[in-house]
């Protein structure tokens, strides 16, 4: 007997059974976005690697561990992309929308791949929604997208949501920064992982990220990027804090949050779920200045997140059962096609409608009518006539299938 395939370490399949939770999510931030004017723009699945080593940074652990690279047949280096906001800024700037009314407000959803360990909510590949805009350093945008972000949550009904918030600064103001927190660390080394010893030079701000408990302790000392503000950044700060405070949005400041991207600036955030545990992020984002200049564009501000559509489920439970909807056919074998006809019909009036594809009898057709979740189930006479009958109350009434769609309407 042959061995049976699975799906790939760290993938899953999403189950019908699933769909129902999965779409509500899309559809509601979707819906959302767009009433906000974001518009939807869908990015390929690889891209070249360049993209993502120069725009996400060479001392991440995306670019450095997780990345999905090959090399297609002509010698290329192309990479599953791992994140969205990269893509969609090659976008703006391959697509000339820098000459459009700015911000440039776009969103996305698909999946995305990253070679990682898998747990609970955290797959190889993964499914995200993605908000971008493009084109203005104000910090109403911030508040703004840090707003949809929080009214998705809730309208969802994600249970137990905190908002961490902090800020980066601008990459002028951290430079400065940057140098007494390499000295810090230099001063502990002992103390700290091989991985932070290794990305002192390159970016110690990732030290912050470490899950090394000796490391941790030491980061929990360390001087924080708070104290080094500039003037201007720190306006910004204070002025998307009041907006958030403004509008009900409660938040915890986290000078200890970094993110695991290196384009950030300024504003950066992240929405937790407290009864998922240790791994508790399930949206964030900031604010990106200098990405779209990384890039080999002209210096432009800009601000997005990305949520993770497993996360969201696993904080929301089991996925919900659908309801009843729809009708199911029930025919006799002499009345097969005419079954067919009539669903037919149905569906092309908006209808949802089933019939029985098996061969079964009767019996057993109203048992699948049961099982398949239709409301109702039309059952065809020998007589020309038809009963319509509540699945779920049991009542039923003679109709003419003549006037079916008329009936059911």
């Amino acid at each position: 007997m042959r061995e049976k395939f699975k799906a790939p370490r760290g993938t899953f399949d999403a189950l019908p059974e699933q769909q129902q939770s999965r779409q509500r999510i899309e559809d509601t931030a979707g819906r959302l976005l767009e009433r906000a004017g974001y518009r939807r723009i869908e990015t390929p699945a690889f891209e070249d690697t360049e993209l993502f080593s120069r725009g996400v940074g060479q001392s991440t652990d995306i670019v450095q561990k997780q990345m999905f690279s090959f090399d297609d047949r002509g010698g290329r280096s192309l990479t599953l992309r791992p994140e969205a906001t990269a893509s969609i800024c090659r976008a703006y700037l391959e697509h000339g929308m820098q000459t459009l009314p700015q911000p440039v407000k776009l969103w996305s959803a698909g999946p995305f791949f990253r070679h990682e360990r898998p747990q609970a909510g955290r797959f190889r590949q993964f499914f995200q929604i993605d908000a971008e805009a493009i084109g203005s350093d104000s910090p109403l945008l911030d508040a703004e997208l840090i707003l949809l972000l929080s009214d998705l949550l809730a309208e969802l009904a994600v249970p137990d949501i905190r908002l961490r918030l902090g800020s980066l600064g601008s990459l002028d103001s951290r430079a400065a920064y940057m140098d007494e927190l390499r000295s810090y660390l230099r001063s502990h080394e002992s103390e700290v992982s091989k991985e932070v010893r290794e990305r002192i030079e390159v970016n110690p701000m990732r030290a912050f990220d470490a899950d090394d408990e000796r490391t941790r302790r030491v980061m929990a000392e360390a001087p924080t990027m708070f104290d080094h503000l500039d003037e201007d950044d720190a306006e910004h700060f204070a002025r998307v804090r009041e907006l958030l405070e403004q509008n009900g949005v409660a938040y915890e400041l986290d000078p200890s949050l970094v993110r695991g991207l290196d384009y950030y600036t300024r504003t950066v955030f992240e929405f937790e779920c407290e009864r998922l545990g240790a791994q508790s992020g399930v949206a964030g984002g900031g604010r990106y200045d200098d990405l779209i200049e990384q890039l080999g564009g002209t210096a432009t501000p800009a601000v997005g997140w990305a949520a993770g559509v497993e996360r969201i489920a696993l904080a929301l439970g089991e996925p919900q059962q659908p309801g009843r909807d729809g009708v199911f056919v029930v025919a006799e074998d002499a009345a097969r096609e005419k079954a067919l006809a009539l669903v037919t019909e149905l569906r092309r009036a908006g209808l949802a409608a089933d019939l029985d594809l098996a061969d079964r009898a009767t019996k057993g057709q109203m048992k699948q009518a049961d099982r398949a979740g239709a409301r109702s189930a039309l059952i065809l006479q020998a007589d020309g006539t038809a009963v319509l009958r509540d699945l779920e109350s049991g009542e039923q009434r003679e109709i003419d299938p003549a006037h079916a769609v008329e009936e059911l309407s």
